[in-house]
């Protein structure tokens, strides 16, 4: 049976240095796309610990559902702030294991994958110019652009968003919590505070791997109807479970939904919840 830890696994996915930039089958293919907007295959790079007996690890959906949008660059002239996401593992025989993740964007310091993106972009304005460019004899096609080879080098530098030697490449990587129960908001608080400890110019009191023990190895959960207070990284991270007479623990606030669906949605779906119809949600 689970000691009844707080959190199972802390994992980290991301960029595999070694296989590269592979492209992102479950994404389908969009090479259409400039390769900054194209999606690539993360992997799992870490876990902790191995493997736990109640709760073997999935790495096939853990990756998944960490990064369901696979791997994501940009540069220094796009937004790159941090995104939180919450997810749901349920088995065949019916358990369930949550998972909160973090998402951020880290710089790219393997120079064979910078080398990648800028040929990657090179083939890319080189079949945009075929494709595009009027035939030399279509006197009409160069007269309405002006000279013919002056489009062709304005598309390209339109499309030129990354030049190695000028710009700095960004891809996103992921931390992530594998735990019983849904505390989101503490969660949420644990992996904010790692980020917080690594991205800070001043090292954090302890080094980062103790943190991460205590959350994996030290913490409990907390027993029904009690409430548990626990040490981060920067500050205290509260939880409470509720007892059982109560109703079930749902720690995400409900504004979001609001927010998301709209006050005629919501009430026509908590109709439907009501009338037993069934409901299905489609999101992108």
């Amino acid at each position: 049976s689970a000691p009844g830890r707080f959190a199972d696994y802390f994992v980290i996915c991301g960029l595999d240095t070694e296989t590269g930039l592979e492209p992102d089958e479950l994404s389908g293919e969009n090479f259409e796309q400039t390769p900054l907007r194209r999606t690539f295959k993360s992997k799992v790079l870490a876990r902790y610990p191995e493997n736990v007996e109640w709760n073997p690890f999935d790495q096939d959906a853990v990756g998944m559902l960490c990064m369901p949008k696979g791997l994501a660059f940009k540069t220094q002239a796009d937004s790159r702030e941090p995104q939180f996401h919450s997810f749901i593992i349920t088995r065949e025989d019916g358990s369930r294991t949550f998972g909160f993740s973090l998402t951020f964007f880290e710089e790219v310091t393997s120079k064979q994958i910078c080398s990648a993106m800028q040929t990657l972009y090179h083939m890319h304005n080189a079949e945009y110019d075929i494709l595009h460019t009027p035939p030399t004899n279509d006197k009409d096609s160069c007269s309405s652009t002006g000279d013919c080879n002056g489009t062709s080098v304005s598309k390209l530098q339109r499309f030129n968003s990354y030049d190695i030697s000028r710009d700095t490449l960004y891809v996103s990587k992921c931390i992530c919590l594998i735990t019983p129960m849904s505390f989101m908001k503490a969660c949420k608080k644990v992996l904010e505070q790692l980020h917080q400890a690594v991205t800070s110019p001043q090292p954090p009191p302890l080094p980062l791997e103790s943190y991460i023990y205590n959350i994996l190895y030290e913490v409990p959960l907390p027993p029904a109807g009690r409430s548990l207070k626990f040490s981060g990284v920067y500050g205290p991270i509260i939880c409470q479970r509720p007892s059982t007479s109560e109703l079930p623990l749902f720690d995400f606030p409900v504004k979001e939904v609001f927010e998301l669906l709209g006050v005629e949605n919501v009430v026509q779906l908590f109709t439907c919840a009501l009338l037993e119809f069934q409901i299905l949600l489609y999101s992108q």
